[in-house]
């Protein structure tokens, strides 16, 4: 299970998956990146809202992540924005992942990109999708917390 990485390491988050589903556990694969798409990422061109991960022949595959390619990229090199990358994590960790996503209505949905140690780290979520209403309910609890940061500020006036 990965620890939350620092906001300073931060290069891109999921701000959706955390509306649209329940995290049940968390973890840290490592990513296999061209070198076009690691320059990419020092420049904060990514976006992560309609990615999510695959297991297919006991590999993990994050899909839908869109690295834009830089407009200095080499000529030599033919980028595709939403290539399918690969994910690194441990043999037993995967194995499982697999028996938990194949139960009824779990899926693995990353929820953000992050420099470790030099390497771009992907942390993903084993999540259940949220009904409609559990939705409303998440809504109003930002508004009444956005409420009471409201009064508490003109109070503090």
């Amino acid at each position: 299970m990965a620890k939350h990485p620092d906001t300073s390491s931060r290069i891109a988050d999921n701000k959706k998956a955390a509306f649209n589903y329940f995290f049940e556990e968390r973890f840290e694969a490592g990513m296999v990146l061209e070198g076009w798409e690691v320059k990419s990422v020092r420049e904060g061109k990514v976006q992560l809202t309609d990615g999510y991960v695959v297991i297919r022949n006991g590999e993990l595959f994050l899909i839908g992540c869109q690295i834009n390619p830089m407009h200095s990229a080499s000529t030599h090199v033919n980028p595709d924005a939403v290539r399918t990358k690969k994910l690194l994590l441990k043999k037993d960790e995967i194995r499982r992942l697999i028996g938990k996503v194949e139960q009824k209505g779990y899926t693995l949905v990353p929820i953000n990109l992050h420099w470790k140690n030099g390497r771009v780290k992907c942390e993903f979520a084993l999540a259940k999708g949220k009904a409609e209403h559990d939705k409303r309910d998440t809504i109003k609890e930002r508004e009444g917390k956005r409420e009471v940061e409201r009064a508490m500020k003109s109070r503090t006036r």
